[in-house]
């Protein structure tokens, strides 16, 4: 189910889960390039023949915008149990997110001058709500709350058109969420009209959300165009371990990044044999009882790993490499790895911070950087949805002051405008 390897190893190991990017895949680029230009010709049409072809579902136009009625029949399906935990999930979401915002301000850092930024929130943002293999409410949560708490003007919501109906937890959520415009659309043309608008899915300013290898293409594919928060590649977990580390804990949580899809990984890095021994007991055992026992298992055969190396210095050496998504760390000095580490989405603490908490309620955000984009990228946030303006103001005396340095520096780059653009209000 899952190899052992050793340090001399994981180069095989980078390589492999390299390969799941997106980004390297010219004929999936290449197919969603076909769908994002006969959406912006066609518009509602070619969504309509889309979702015809892709979700075996019959729409109308008039049919893509989901009622209020037909959300509260779904919401209403859901446990109630799953509702509660829903509403403690946005309280501590909300909670976490409302310390992100930010204040304008402004300095006065010389006489006559004035020099600030202004912090406001866009105009209209795009949440995608992927269907498929599983429904995942929690990922409504974490993508609408930062969007509320940073006060954006409209939000609209795309999701499959099965999605509701088999999956009233998302029902419910959209609900306790007050989230009102929602479109029964998945998938790259989903993106699509988004990015630039139909005749009845409105243009939006920035595109956030997981989904698919169709999905992530097509954000890459329009960036530039409109917002995008990430590209998101498959989801990942790396443990550093130690022997203080419980075996059926460190099995659990790798069978839970595992279950996401085939292509998620799953690697323990350990210093001590008999533990990753019988992690690959433990994950025997428990895969046998979960319903997602296939996926979970062509993961870890795939893109999983228990990396034996002869430190816990090159553990954290390993895992700078990776920049993985999420970090558990179970040693006996967790602070002490962690001081070490440079690039993770998120980090959990102990034998009691399982990566699964995060996702769910903690608090902190679950969109976080995959494949390698840790080195640059941070998790979702309340700064992912507003935008900062920049503010001058000189008066006449202070620009004086400084405009024969703005004609040097402009002159020095051949741009004789810039230059007569500070002199002519010197001679004034």
């Amino acid at each position: 189910m899952i190899r052992i390897v050793r340090q001399e190893e994981v180069n095989e190991l980078i390589a492999r889960l390299a390969s799941r990017s997106v980004a390297l895949d010219s004929n999936l680029l290449e197919r969603v390039s076909r769908i994002i230009n006969d959406v912006r010709a066609r518009g509602d049409e070619a969504l309509i023949d889309y979702t015809r072809r892709f979700d075996g579902f019959e729409l109308a136009a008039s049919e893509l915008r989901i009622g209020e009625a037909a959300l509260r029949r779904s919401a209403e399906k859901a446990d109630q149990e799953i509702v509660a935990a829903l509403r403690v999930a946005i309280r501590n979401v909300r909670a976490f997110h409302e310390r992100q915002v930010e204040q304008s301000w402004k300095i006065s850092p010389a006489e006559g001058v004035q020099l600030g930024q202004r912090i406001s929130p866009l105009e209209r943002v795009g949440l995608y709500v992927p269907g498929g293999t599983a429904a995942y409410p929690s990922s409504i949560v974490m993508n609408v709350v930062p969007a509320q708490v940073a006060r954006v003007e409209r939000i609209v919501v795309t999701t499959p058109p099965r999605t509701l109906a088999e999956n009233p937890a998302v029902g419910a959520a959209l609900l306790e969420l007050n989230v009102k415009e929602i479109y029964a659309l998945g998938g790259a043309q989903a993106i699509a009209a988004l990015a630039f608008g139909t005749e009845t899915i409105p243009r939006v300013d920035k595109i956030t959300g997981p989904g698919n290898k169709y999905v992530a293409a097509a954000k890459k594919l329009l960036f530039g165009v409109v917002g995008i928060d990430a590209i998101a590649g498959p989801s990942e977990i790396i443990i550093i371990a130690d022997q203080t580390a419980r075996a059926e804990f460190i099995a659990a949580d790798l069978l839970a990044q595992a279950e996401h899809g085939e292509d998620a990984s799953a690697v323990l890095i350990t210093t001590d044999q008999s533990l990753a021994n019988e992690v690959t007991e433990e994950l025997k055992r428990q895969a046998e009882l979960l319903p997602r026992r296939e996926i979970a298992a062509s993961s870890l055969r795939d893109y999983g790993a228990i990396v034996l190396v002869n430190s816990l210095d090159e553990a954290c050496a390993l895992v700078n490499e990776l920049a993985p998504e999420h970090l558990e760390l179970v040693t006996s000095d967790d602070e002490a790895i962690a001081a070490k580490i440079k690039h993770a989405g998120a980090i959990f603490f102990g034998s009691y911070t399982p990566e699964a908490v995060g996702d769910y309620l903690a608090g902190p955000n679950h969109v976080l950087p995959t494949g390698r984009t840790a080195r640059f990228s941070s998790a979702l946030g309340v700064y992912d949805f507003v935008k900062r303006t920049s503010l001058l103001r000189y008066s006449a005396s202070a620009f004086d002051s400084v405009a024969e340095s703005v004609s040097i520096l402009a002159q020095c780059e051949g741009l004789a405008a810039h230059a007569r653009s500070a002199s002519i209000r010197k001679e004034k």
